[in-house]
């Protein structure tokens, strides 16, 4: 097996690492996202790729993760965040560029793939992998291989609706897809900071909120509890359809250790179960899971 190169194709940043044959990263590297112009992102893939390349003196395959999908009807890039892929035939283009074979999966797709294959769901049969950062996503790995169906969207369960809104939970928050009350308005990081405003007046970031809440300050321990009950309610409906035995979650909001002992009792009251034993965990690999899944495209 030659070098696995993955590429994770981030709106601010795009990363490159290089795995052996053994799966042992071998060289990782950064660069800036070009903000809105397609033709230098498809650039800036192509000199990373050229320099790992060169580097490390073997050709490798290459696996990319987006934060979007790829039609299958049209071959075209549709639900991205970076919009300048939208309706770009982003694979081809690439392979143009590498002269080889591009495999493209979603960058939750990626994230799940990796912590499947040797990260915190490596024992796991059904596993669910979460984005919880700017925006809110999922994949679905199933005995080591990602779950990718009829419309491209298997995971996609941020853009469902928040399961049970309470007064709480009102008016249902407008989201860039043009609905309103989806799973991500409240889930994201950005759904964070905006209900802890509504509720406080203020502007924190999360790592912010969570600091004062285990200091003791009352109103950001309530905009945390919040959040975990409406996670733990989101949550349970995967279950409920699902029933992995492990979820891992990722994203910037992943790093609030809380989550992993609260959000069991969060989430058992809505699942229709008498028993809760999913395992939700903390990713082994981090912010690398995402550009290391895309590596494992190529397996």
């Amino acid at each position: 097996m030659p070098l696995r190169i993955g590429i994770d194709l981030g709106g601010s940043k795009i990363e490159v690492i290089a795995l052996g044959p053994d799966g042992g990263e071998r060289l990782r590297r950064r660069v800036a996202t070009p903000q809105g112009d397609y033709e230098a992102t498809l650039q800036a893939v192509h000199e990373l790729v050229a320099t790992v390349e060169r580097d490390l003196g073997a050709r490798g395959t290459v696996g990319i993760g987006i934060p979007g999908a790829e039609s299958l009807a049209s071959g075209l890039v549709k639900n991205a965040n970076s919009t300048c892929l939208i309706g770009r035939a982003l694979r081809k283009d690439l392979e143009a560029l590498l002269q080889r074979e591009v495999r493209l999966a979603n960058d939750a797709n990626c994230f799940a793939l990796s912590e499947a294959r040797d990260g915190a769901g490596l024992d796991a049969e059904a596993m669910f992998g979460v984005i919880l950062g700017t925006g809110v996503g999922g994949g679905i790995v199933v005995r080591g291989q990602i779950v990718n169906r009829s419309n491209a969207i298997t995971g996609e369960w941020g853009h469902n609706p928040l399961p049970l809104p309470g007064t709480e939970d009102l008016p249902l928050p407008p989201c860039y897809c043009g609905r309103n009350g989806c799973i991500e308005t409240y889930l994201s990081g950005p759904g964070l900071v905006r209900d802890h405003a509504a509720h406080a007046g203020a502007s924190l970031a999360p790592p912010e909120i969570a600091a004062l809440a285990q200091a003791g300050d009352a109103v950001c321990e309530a905009t945390l509890r919040r959040y975990e009950a409406r996670l733990g309610r989101a949550l349970a409906g995967i279950i409920n359809i699902l029933d992995p035995q492990v979820i891992v979650l990722g994203g910037g909001l992943s790093n609030l250790d809380r989550l992993y002992r609260n959000l069991p009792d969060c989430c058992g009251p809505h699942v229709f179960s008498d028993v809760f034993c999913t395992r939700i965990l903390p990713p082994v690999h981090g912010d690398s899971s995402g550009v290391r899944g895309a590596a494992w495209l190529w397996d």
